[in-house]
């Protein structure tokens, strides 16, 4: 198994560093890593890069994409990362911060036979200072868009093999023979598709052997849900119910 990790990135210089940190720090530490540059204004490029140079064991690559969007951005870092011989992708994103073991679990998950997988996503609590409930605010955000996902007439079609599951972007690994199999992520922006809920659609034609684990964890950022509040972010999982003004929160 050779696996690669894709992290999509624009104006990230202030939080890519602690997802690249975290993932250096792995308890599996074979893995490829593709970052990429999606037209970022900022010094995200050279964060990365300084990055590189302070850990030359760690395969590090950056890649240019300057087609907007999480999707066309993903979609290249994977493509790049098969091209050069990856034959498993994981996802994640540039203000996420994969579990020590993320690596390992998702190597499991794949061992034992799933072509695509993902697991929990828990909230940060390096960014904000978080009371208590707030610490439980973004698992049941994500809960709930989970359980409207299983009826959202979108994702019911008798063509689909298996189950509606949500798998978050940020946190989600698959085979490369199945992601050309599907198609990939559609090269778009995230404020027009949800490209990690189009992708696995495209999976549930083709396979059941997608779920999630309870060990594949990445703990995500909570500036979206701070700046929208809890309504609106729901409304903007819910198929973009409400859109706002600046999508990409820094």
């Amino acid at each position: 198994m050779e696996l690669w990790v894709v992290i999509p990135a624009y104006n990230e210089e202030r939080s890519i560093g602690a997802t690249l940190r975290r993932l250096a720090e792995q308890t599996d530490a074979d893995f490829g890593l593709v970052v990429v540059d999606n037209g970022s204004t900022d010094t995200t490029a050279e964060v990365v890069r300084a990055f590189a140079d302070d850990h030359p064991k760690l395969d590090l690559r950056i890649v240019p994409e300057r087609e907007k969007g999480t999707g066309a951005a993903a979609d290249s870092g994977i493509r790049h990362a098969i091209a050069a011989g990856a034959t498993h992708i994981a996802r994640t994103d540039a203000d996420c911060l994969p579990g020590p073991d993320w690596i390992a679990a998702v190597k499991r998950a794949f061992d034992d036979g799933l072509e695509m997988v993902s697991g929990p996503l828990r909230p940060r609590t390096d960014e904000f200072p978080l009371k208590w409930w707030e610490r439980r605010l973004l698992p049941a955000v994500i809960g709930l868009a989970a359980t409207f996902g299983r009826f959202r007439p979108g994702n019911q079609d008798p063509l689909f093999l298996g189950p509606y599951v949500m798998m978050p972007g940020c946190n989600v690994a698959i085979t490369a023979d199945l992601y050309e199999r599907a198609g990939g992520f559609p090269r778009t922006r995230i404020e027009d598709v949800h490209e990690d809920r189009a992708l696995v659609n495209q999976v549930r034609r083709l396979t059941t052997a997608y779920g999630l684990r309870a060990d594949v964890v990445v703990h995500g950022s909570v500036r979206r849900l701070r700046a929208f509040g809890l309504v609106r972010t729901l409304g903007w999982y819910a198929d973009h119910r409400y859109r706002p003004d600046v999508v990409d929160i820094r």
